[in-house]
């Protein structure tokens, strides 16, 4: 059987089996070469592959993850002044679809129940206050019509879909609906809804990965969003083999070329790498000696420079850390570039800035604490999530998680057609190729996943030649 050669570039941390509690232990008696199955990365998809198997009974692999925990981009990091420390999250925080009734549990879900990991429900559109930069003003009419706009566009998407219409950005959606924001206010609301830059997002795709994980009619867990509130290394150049190798690395590390494959991943790979998105979404935790800001769960601040600080969350709240003194500010794409070329102690003066404003007859005082995460500059990373734009078609797809000879396997949460972006969609697609590299292992039923020698666009260009 021919082998599978994986170069290791970076320093990593090579584990053994993962056992059904999730944690791996060393193995002195097994040599690191001539693994069945490497898997690249510990994040979720590798840890479910790897439990995957274990469930199958193959226990010939390795972990092979950079630093020295599992996990991937699920991180957290201790805040707060001495006798006054928590825990937060830097990474995904939220159960985003949970379960209705009965119904199907998300496996996020049924992960922290079975672990005792404390959850809470976050009410996000409900209990929420409206700011802009002179102070408290309610709109949060805006934010209940943007609601309902969002879930127009998504209904028409669906039309789309049946009328095999061609895919476009939200930001065209908003505009063909009439929805284009007109003022900051409108602008905040829409942010709100769309945690993104709409021009970077599918029109159809926003509406799938939507529905398909909080509308149940479409087969997702619920309308609900749950607030998680708990909380051996080889030398470069080391060459372990293996007969199959599962590569579960982040989609923005793929993209910057931090990972070599010899040899190259062939052209339709390496296209349906690239015309994905990795987005960056970023958490600024600050702490206070005592809790100064509003009373509900969110907050929503309106500036004339869309994205400038604009979602706040109150962990200082009885449902979540209450008396932490701790509130955290989400900025997203390429503002969240913009502050990671920043000194901290400069984001900090900016985002003190906004919060003053926010509150102009209160003497606010400076954190005790302070911190975010630079996932885009994190060259285990290079982003936080995966985003479909416009001109990601489902061929792209398809490439994205097909093998390559059968032998090289991808799976994350870019990997998956209905819940890119969701922990959950790492979850299912680890589980997936987990089974499908067992059969691999276990016999001749071997098929790996097929690819587009090339994604052709759904209609004829309307010249020839475009070139001389």
């Amino acid at each position: 059987m021919r082998q599978v050669h994986l170069a290791v570039l970076l320093g990593f941390a090579a584990f053994t089996t993962a056992l059904p509690s999730l944690s791996t232990h060393s193995n002195n008696h097994r040599p690191t070469k001539n693994a069945k199955v490497l898997i690249l990365g510990g994040g979720v998809a590798g840890v479910i592959a790897a439990r995957t198997l274990h469930h199958k009974g193959i226990d010939d692999f390795l972990i092979v993850e950079a630093r020295d925990e599992l996990g991937g981009r699920m991180q957290n990091y201790t805040i707060g002044v001495p006798g006054k420390q928590y825990t937060v999250e830097v990474g995904p925080n939220w159960i985003q679809g949970t379960q209705t009734g009965n119904g199907t549990a998300n496996p996020i879900l049924t992960l922290a129940r079975k672990h005792h990991v404390k959850n809470q429900y976050n009410d996000l559109d409900g209990s929420i206050t409206t700011y802009d930069y002179n102070g408290l003003k309610d709109y949060r009419d805006l934010l209940n019509t943007s609601i309902d706009q969002f879930t127009q566009i998504g209904a028409i998407a669906g039309e789309r879909v049946k009328m095999q219409q061609v895919d476009l950005s939200l930001q065209s959606a908003y505009g063909i609906t009439g929805a284009t924001p007109k003022n900051m206010y409108e602008a905040a609301c829409q942010y709100y809804e769309v945690d993104w830059s709409p021009d970077q997002n599918s029109w159809i795709a926003s509406a799938w990965n939507n529905n398909f994980t909080f509308d149940t009619d479409m087969g997702g867990f619920s309308d609900e969003n749950n607030l998680c509130i708990d909380q051996l290394t080889l030398e470069d150049d080391t060459t372990l083999t293996a007969d199959y190798v599962l590569c579960t690395f982040s989609l923005g590390v793929l993209q910057y070329g931090d990972i070599a494959f010899k040899p190259t991943l062939p052209a339709w790979k390496m296209e349906a790498i690239q015309s994905m998105v990795m987005a960056t979404y970023t958490k600024i935790f600050l702490q206070f000696e005592e809790r100064f800001w509003f009373d509900t769960e969110m907050a929503i601040y309106a500036d004339m420079e869309r994205g400038r600080y604009p979602i706040w969350q109150n962990l200082d709240h009885v449902k979540f850390f209450p008396g932490s003194g701790l509130v955290f500010v989400t900025v997203t794409g390429d503002f969240s570039l913009r502050i990671e070329g920043m000194q901290d102690s400069d984001v900090q003066e900016e985002v003190m800035e906004v919060l003053r404003a926010m509150y102009p007859n209160t003497t606010v005082p400076d954190p005790v604490a302070f911190h975010f995460k630079r996932w885009h500059a994190d060259p285990l990373f290079r982003g936080s999530y995966s985003n479909w734009p416009p001109s990601f078609l489902p061929g792209h797809s398809e490439n994205l998680r097909a093998t390559v000879d059968k032998r090289l396997w991808f799976a994350g949460e870019a990997t998956s057609l209905k819940y890119f972006g969701f922990l959950h969609g790492a979850y299912y697609e680890g589980l997936n190729a987990g089974e499908e590299i067992a059969k691999c292992v276990e016999g001749p039923a071997c098929t790996g996943r097929k690819h587009l020698n090339s994604v052709i666009d759904a209609s004829p260009y309307p010249f020839v030649s475009i070139t001389p």
